[in-house]
């Protein structure tokens, strides 16, 4: 029984989620559907990156997961199978996957698109379909597709580094409006180096310690922590961090003065002293 993962930028205000677990399952009724969201903010990869990379590593080895995330920023001749670390991922040829894997995949093949058939995210589906129904009858990835293809490349949202401080992009806003930043753990004591720090944000709130659960410090005030993904996160205990601060979701559009004026309520800066 192959175990399937869906996650989109599609919503749940219409038919279109339950139209693809459709056509999933007229193709092979065994297959087990987990969805991880389909809720992701439109056209914000690096969110969608995130999500998705901390989410599906998680899954047993043999996992497929369905990205239908920003299908059609290219018209589509084919999709990508790819396998990675023992998880195959099904996706557009849009640049996502190097930055959810954050390298280049191990493996991958090119799935062809009828031509005669519609450009839309029910057709999508059901080349993956039948793309995973054949490999967990036996196909090799070979089989199914062009393994010469080249790809579109994207470099995941990375954070910039100076001897003095750690800059990051705020990549996700959570239910609860706690702000996730794009600063591992383990980024973060590579360039403290045991020093003291202060975290910056919004130009003048500032937290000068690393709590280990939101219980930490009283209820609404600020603090910061490492989330179970291990990334820097900026939260209030019992509120709304992102709304009581206006911090927002960083954009890579950022040619306008507009978008410029922005970046204070999009990016986090770690001081080291």
């Amino acid at each position: 029984m192959a175990l399937l993962t869906l996650t989109s930028d599609i919503g749940e205000q219409d038919y279109l989620a339950g139209a693809v677990k459709a056509v999933l399952l007229r193709q092979n009724p065994s297959f087990q559907l987990v969805d991880i969201t389909h809720q992701l903010s439109p056209f914000n990869d690096p969110q969608a990156a995130y999500i998705i990379r901390n989410a599906t590593k998680q899954f047993p080895a043999g996992s497929f997961h369905i990205i239908l995330v920003n299908l059609f920023q290219y018209r589509p001749d084919h999709l990508l199978l790819v396998k990675h670390n023992e998880q195959y991922y099904l996706l557009a040829d849009n640049g996502l996957i190097t930055m959810i894997l954050e390298e280049t995949p191990q493996e991958l093949v090119a799935l062809p698109m009828d031509k005669s058939i519609a450009r839309n995210t029910l057709a999508c589906a059901d080349v993956f379909a039948k793309a995973i129904d054949e490999l967990a009858n036996g196909k090799t990835l070979e089989e199914l597709g062009d393994a010469t293809v080249s790809i579109q490349v994207r470099n995941p949202l990375r954070p910039i580094t100076t001897s003095q401080y750690i800059e990051g992009q705020i990549i996700s806003i959570d239910h609860f409006e706690n702000v996730i930043v794009n600063i591992t753990h383990e980024e973060f004591e590579a360039q403290r180096k045991g020093r003291r720090f202060k975290i910056v944000f919004k130009r003048d709130e500032m937290i000068d310690r690393i709590s280990e659960t939101y219980a930490d410090v009283n209820e609404g005030e600020k603090l910061a922590l490492f989330n179970a993904a291990g990334y820097l996160e900026i939260a209030i205990n019992k509120g709304n961090a992102a709304g009581l601060f206006g911090l927002q979701g960083f954009s890579e559009k950022s040619t306008s003065q507009y978008t410029q004026s922005r970046l204070f309520y999009q990016t986090v800066r770690v001081y080291f002293e």
